[in-house]
């Protein structure tokens, strides 16, 4: 079930709490990218409490490849675009707070709910619920195509920032800057089925969870409880209410929520087949390409979820690169936790 969608931007006249933002020492070294002929410039951004805002405003709908994609936009038309990308389980509200501020620099932001989640919506019935990494990517391609976007600033965290990396690794050219908390998260089925060691295995839990058929009862039975523990296992020092918890589990009730994170899980360890029409992008992705476009990784103290050594990845970043830890008991939703950190890395970058 969906609520109608309206067309209007999000409502930026709230107050908003100023500062300083950019990060002087990054912004030396990496430089910033001048907008584009015909962009507006970037300002700095207002600064926010985490939790200030509980709204992105009324959505828009634009068909986009397979799907109909709800999204949240802000910021002026001519600004410079900038996608972001949330994971599993959380969803657009992620960047409630990330929003406002980078519409306040300048940024047209444009935040779409995945296959899956909230009012997104595949436009067939007949359409395979294909939750492998090629398809999400080729989503996010498709939704700059339907908006007529050439090029635009990547970010994104868990899910989205594997799309992301995925985005910038195949199609550098549509990549401005690319921000990716937990790094360079490209995988294939061949790697996902190598074994791993006995803690790393009990981490990912959930995946082995998913691979059964009583997982998967046991998630559409009690997917509000289980992403909740998610939420409360990847970020052991966040301290969000029920409001906040809620605002994002209404977006779990998509029909088709289920069928995409179960068989996430299922493929990335060779339990579910994919689809033949992304058999060369996952040719491609299995090589564990480089990405060129200008990068800010990031990784937080407290997160809670598996993810990588930021030096085994280091090396996959050949083009101007930096890594910035997130201190402050800040979790795996980085951007909900401490959106002025993600801002700062995507004003930096590009």
């Amino acid at each position: 079930m969906s609520a109608p969608i309206a067309t209007e931007n999000i409502d930026r006249g709230r107050r908003w709490f100023f500062g300083a933002s950019v990060m002087a020492a990054a912004a030396a070294q990496l430089g910033f990218l001048k907008p584009a002929a015909g962009q507006s410039p970037i300002k700095k951004p207002a600064i926010v409490k985490p939790g200030t805002y509980t709204s992105l405003g009324p959505l828009k709908q634009v068909n986009a490849g397979v799907l109909s994609v709800a999204y949240a936009e802000a910021g002026p038309a001519d600004g410079p675009p900038v996608i972001l990308l949330h994971g599993w389980p959380y969803d657009i509200h992620s960047f409630a707070d990330v929003t406002p501020m980078l519409a306040s620099a300048g940024y047209r932001v444009l935040v779409p709910y995945l296959r899956g989640y909230g009012a997104t919506r595949f436009l067939s019935n007949d359409t395979f619920r294909n939750g492998q990494p090629a398809a999400l990517a080729s989503d996010a391609i498709a939704f700059m195509d339907a908006l007529k976007i050439d090029r635009a600033l990547l970010a994104g965290f868990d899910w989205g920032a594997r799309s992301a990396d995925i985005v910038a690794a195949l199609w550098p050219e549509r990549v401005k800057g690319l921000v990716a908390v937990s790094g360079y998260l490209i995988g294939s089925q061949e790697a996902g089925r190598n074994p791993l060691p006995p803690k790393a295995e009990f981490e990912w839990w959930y995946q082995f969870y998913f691979a059964t058929e009583r997982g998967r009862a046991g998630y559409e039975k009690n997917r509000n409880e289980f992403n909740r523990l998610i939420w409360k296992i990847a970020s052991p020092k966040w301290q969000f209410d029920d409001a906040t918890f809620a605002r994002s589990a209404a977006s779990f009730d998509n029909p088709d929520h289920v069928d995409i994170v179960v068989h996430n899980y299922r493929w990335r360890i060779g339990a579910a087949p994919g689809e033949p029409r992304y058999d060369d992008l996952e040719k491609r992705l299995a090589q564990s390409p480089s990405i060129t476009v200008p990068t800010i990784t990031l990784e937080s103290d407290a997160n809670g979820a598996p993810h990588p050594d930021p030096a085994s990845y280091a090396k996959k970043f050949v083009g101007r690169y930096e890594h910035r830890q997130v201190e402050g008991g800040i979790g795996h939703n980085l951007p909900q936790e401490d959106p002025k950190a993600f801002v700062d890395a995507i004003i930096d970058v590009g």
